[in-house]
């Protein structure tokens, strides 16, 4: 069973990826700069319009796309 990365894009945000970095910075503070390098990544991952907003276009397009 894998992760479905592109269920999460749908569901997750930008600010939900800064809480769970400040999280993790919290219990691995000694590691923050590669914690901050993975938070960026996610959140261009999720795009600029943030995962929330993108999946509610997905839904409203005819297509499904």
């Amino acid at each position: 069973m894998g992760i479905d990365f592109e269920g999460m894009k749908d569901k997750v945000s930008g600010e939900h990826v800064d809480k769970a970095a400040d999280f993790a910075k919290s219990r691995f503070g000694e590691h923050s700069d590669k914690i901050d390098t993975a938070a960026d990544k996610a959140k261009d991952f999720l795009g600029d319009s943030g995962g929330e907003q993108q999946g509610e276009q997905q839904q409203d397009s005819p297509s499904g796309q």
